[in-house]
This record gives C-alpha cells, structure tokens and sequence, in this order.
C-alpha cells in the first residue's frame, strides 16, 4: 500500500474543513491578526486558534508576532495555495471572501482600483 508524505495528508487535513477554507479565503491577499479572523466566525478564539495552528503546520499560512497581536498570512506561491485559489474562485462562498480580502489588500496600500485600471499606479 502505498501512503502520501506526510506534509501532503496535512494539506488534505487542512483544506477538509470548511472553516480552514473560508480562513484562507480571508488572508488571501490581505494579512489579518487573529482577533480580526475569528471575528468573521461564530465560534470561540481557541477554536480558531487550533485551525491556525493546523493550517501553520500544514505550511499554508505564516504567522508573525507584532507586540500583543499575531498576524497571518497564506504561504504564496505553493502549489496548494495555487490549488486553494483556483478552488475559491468557483466556490460561491470562498469568492466573495477572497475578493474583501483583495480589497482589504487595496485599502492597505493605497491605491483605489481605479488608478490601477488606468495604470496611474
């Protein structure tokens, strides 16, 4: 019998929860601390803490500790963030997400959508 690395059973694990998912599709394009992702969920801190920790282990986010906060963010570039992407944008519910994640993204550095449009940024 043949058994896949482990590092591939932790990205099915991971991406199996649809809590996990909707993580991703928040901090997509956009960082976001822990408070401001379980905000987005009706379930307790630690909850959302412990699908943190799997989806950090499964090495499809990165954490940052800035003074009292931890920030995170998806891993770009892999293979399962390609996947992730590609899989929330057919989803009727990671699209939308994805997409205040990209605007969040926008917010953040200053440039409204138009001035990129017209290629003025």
């Amino acid at each position: 019998m043949y058994f896949l690395p482990m590092t591939i059973q932790l990205i099915f694990e991971a991406l199996s929860s649809p809590v996990r998912r909707k993580i991703l599709a928040y901090i997509a394009h956009h960082e976001l601390n822990a408070g401001e992702i379980a905000s987005r969920f009706d379930m307790s801190k630690p909850s959302i803490s412990q699908h943190l920790q799997l989806l950090e282990h499964a090495n499809l986010v990165r954490s940052e500790k800035r003074g009292k906060y931890v920030y995170y963010r998806q891993v770009p570039n892999t293979l399962a963030s390609t996947l992730t992407g590609f899989v929330q944008e057919i989803c009727p519910v990671g699209r939308p997400l994805r997409h205040e994640s990209a605007a969040l993204a926008r917010k953040a550095k200053g440039t409204p959508r138009m001035k990129r449009a017209k290629g003025l940024a």
